[in-house]
């Protein structure tokens, strides 16, 4: 699987997504802020770029939209501080975090992984990439969804608990980083279910924009 930044073509490696990344979407699903990142990943064959339809999973009734800052990884990092996190980030990205809300209810319920609630085909749809140069300042990026031309989530990233920087920081010390990772940051409040036919229009303003359809 391959992104776009700037036009030229990168190949995707590792999935990283971070939960709990916003106070107010913890709260809206009842659950508590942790001390540090909750990070799980999503499988390549989840990726979905422009263009191509979602396709909700036949076992799951009630999949969740999650609008999510998103960054591609420029260069293989370890063991790197915060101070010098930003430099590791090539691009600057929106997406979706797509959650089979129900499964993942009841996997969580019996302490099982969340694989199957999260890393369906078309579980992160991701937009083009914007180089990291762009982008003045990612502790003040905004960033928002609509639905049926409805906005549904507005998000900036000087709410996050965990910024950007110690995210690349947490995860360059705890996995490592390569070039070609993408990260979902987390999503601010707001999900709720998809169903056939919407239209989802993601925006990074003065940036970037990327719209996806829900397969009828």
């Amino acid at each position: 699987m391959h992104v776009q930044l700037s036009g030229t073509a990168q190949r995707v490696n590792t999935v990283f997504c971070i939960g709990r990344n916003y106070a107010a979407h913890a709260a809206e699903l009842g659950n508590a802020m942790e001390s540090e990142p909750v990070v799980f990943l999503k499988p390549n064959a989840a990726l979905l770029r422009e263009g191509s339809p979602i396709v909700l999973p036949d076992y799951s009734q009630e999949v969740h939209y999650e609008c999510e800052l998103v960054l591609l990884i420029g260069k293989d990092a370890d063991h790197v501080d915060e101070a010098d996190a930003l430099s590791c980030i090539a691009g600057y990205g929106i997406g979706l975090d797509l959650t089979a809300r129900d499964v993942q209810s009841e996997v969580k319920a019996k302490g099982l992984p969340w694989t199957k609630a999260k890393g369906f085909r078309g579980a992160a749809c991701v937009s083009d990439f914007v180089a990291a140069n762009l982008v003045a300042d990612p502790a003040r990026l905004q960033f928002s969804l609509r639905i049926n031309g409805e906005l549904r989530q507005h998000g900036d990233s000087a709410l996050m608990q965990f910024p950007v920087a110690t995210i690349v920081s947490y995860l360059s010390r705890i996995y490592g980083l390569r070039a070609g990772d993408l990260v979902f940051t987390g999503t601010p409040e707001g999900v709720g279910r998809l169903h056939g036919g919407d239209r989802l229009q993601l925006e990074l303003p003065g940036l970037l924009q990327a719209a996806w359809q829900v397969a009828p």
